[in-house]
């Protein structure tokens, strides 16, 4: 039923009970176990100052995965471009390339991928929010520095991360790959593909559009199961919904107990139906239909659930029911 890649976004959660460097470590377990169950690839995503998320630098988790695994393509989902010097980050990731050859992804995108304005004014050495035009001056700079300067061989792949439309006719103006972020503004999602499809121009770095979408998947043996490993991440999204900071990652069993509010319920339950959340066989039929509806080439599964078992349960049982249903 689903006939394009998976692949899977490391968010890294840092769960209550725990300590970031045991979350750190399991990376490294789940890569591994990513690998084993025929995945495609993994990107990390960059976060700073997280009660939720470890602010593990993207281009560290990649190289120390690569190192750890032998043949899935590993990379950023995304490097936040106006945290780093283009230059830097080119060299990073040119070099990962060079030493594990045609592994390694450039994932870039814009946000300061903190909600606390001081540690965003850190990053960026006291500056303000980058402008539209900086921007875009910067992802052209990667891009060249990686030509220019870097100059090895093989380059890394570079991607474009959006979740909305000037990011996305962005992409298609370069020439790149888009990754989009249906798992944080599914609502952008189709227009933002009509934006990219017609605004895109080949380049060296690809030839016609490519899209890969991002979607949160929560795969269970039941219905309820699935709802209950959901419930820490609807407790993380509910205090967005108030406007305040990433709260901590709880256990399932204190996410079943928290006291949402009506209209923090209908939220929630409104973007769970625009992602895969369920069964077996609940999740891969939604998966092919966005798959349909998106014209995707790839898929890439995020699962912020609360233990790296379940997590990787949650892809076993994906691939598992996948390869059942399309066997001859």
């Amino acid at each position: 039923m689903i006939d394009v890649p998976l692949s899977a976004l490391e968010v890294a959660m840092v769960q209550t009970g725990t300590r970031p460097v045991e979350t750190l470590r399991d990376t490294t377990a789940f890569a591994q176990g990513l690998e084993q169950l025929g995945y495609h690839r993994i990107w990390y995503a960059e976060h700073h100052h997280s009660p939720a998320i470890g602010a593990f630098p993207p281009v560290v988790l990649t190289a120390h995965a690569a190192a750890s695994t032998s043949a899935i393509r590993l990379g950023s989902g995304g490097v936040l471009a106006p945290n780093h010097a283009p230059l830097t980050l080119a060299e990073q990731f040119g070099t990962l390339a060079a030493l594990h050859h045609g592994r390694i992804d450039l994932g870039i995108g814009r946000g300061p991928g903190t909600f606390d304005e001081a540690t965003a004014r850190a990053l960026r050495r006291g500056a303000g929010p980058t402008t539209d035009a900086e921007y875009h001056d910067d992802v052209a700079a990667i891009l060249s520095f990686l030509v220019d300067e870097v100059a090895l061989d093989p380059l890394p792949e570079p991607w474009l991360l959006a979740s909305s439309t000037a990011g996305a006719a962005l992409a298609g103006r370069l020439g790149l790959p888009i990754a989009l972020a249906h798992h944080i503004r599914p609502d952008n999602t189709l227009a933002a593909l009509d934006r990219y499809r017609a605004a895109f121009t080949p380049s060296r770095w690809c030839e016609q559009p490519r899209v890969l979408v991002c979607v949160e998947t929560v795969c269970a043996g039941t219905e309820e199961e699935a709802a209950w490993r959901v419930g820490p991440m609807d407790v993380v999204k509910a205090g967005l919904l108030k406007g305040l900071s990433e709260n901590p990652f709880p256990t399932p069993a204190e996410a079943a107990a928290h006291p949402f509010t009506e209209e923090e319920r209908q939220a929630l339950a409104g973007f769970r139906a625009q992602q895969a959340v369920g069964t077996p066989e609940t999740v891969v039929q939604r998966l092919a239909q966005l798959a349909g509806e998106t014209g995707a080439d790839e898929l890439m599964l995020t699962t912020p659930v609360y233990d790296l078992r379940d997590r990787l349960r949650s892809y076993e049982l994906i691939t598992k029911y996948a390869a059942a249903t399309t066997a001859p």
